[in-house]
């Protein structure tokens, strides 16, 4: 039986050190410019597994290179927006990352305003919402392995 139903992957990759996380603020995307977000995230590509995903966003965004065991699973998100398109039914790989070759910088100039690392603490505001929604619980030690985000009768339901 078919149901139509499908959802985006994207991959999230939270550089860690220490207690601080690196977000870059997005400019020019279409998508919550002018908010704080993951350094590194970006869609799945067809095909692409989703570690691999991970490694290539940061490659891209941040020119590091990262070794597939020093990503970390965090949580698995999924959130909707709500609204019936599909580009907005997603499934949200987040991993932590401690570990790196290179010197992170902003590499896309055009999508990226700023580049900083914060105190999971003392985060900016904006921060993109389903986001800060991880980094929040991520912050209180209380993140699951699964989560939900978006839907009216459990928005910010976490699964553990």
């Amino acid at each position: 039986m078919t149901h139509g139903f499908s959802v985006v992957p994207a991959a999230y990759v939270l550089l860690r050190r220490g207690e601080e996380v690196l977000l870059q603020l997005r400019r020019n995307t279409g998508y919550r410019d002018g908010h704080w977000a993951a350094a590194a995230a970006g869609h799945v590509e067809a095909g692409e597994p989703v570690l691999a995903a991970a490694r290539r966003e940061a490659a891209e965004e941040l020119g590091v290179e990262i070794a597939p065991a020093d990503l970390v699973p965090l949580t698995a998100m999924h959130r909707t927006h709500g609204n019936g398109r599909p580009i907005d039914e997603r499934v949200d790989f987040f991993f932590e990352c401690r570990r790196w070759s290179g010197e992170p910088r902003r590499v896309e100039t055009a999508k990226s305003a700023d580049l900083r690392w914060f105190a999971l603490d003392a985060l900016p505001d904006p921060v993109v919402p389903h986001e800060r929604f991880v980094l929040d619980a991520l912050r209180a030690g209380e993140l699951p392995p699964i989560v939900t985000f978006g839907f009216p009768a459990t928005s910010g339901t976490v699964v553990g």
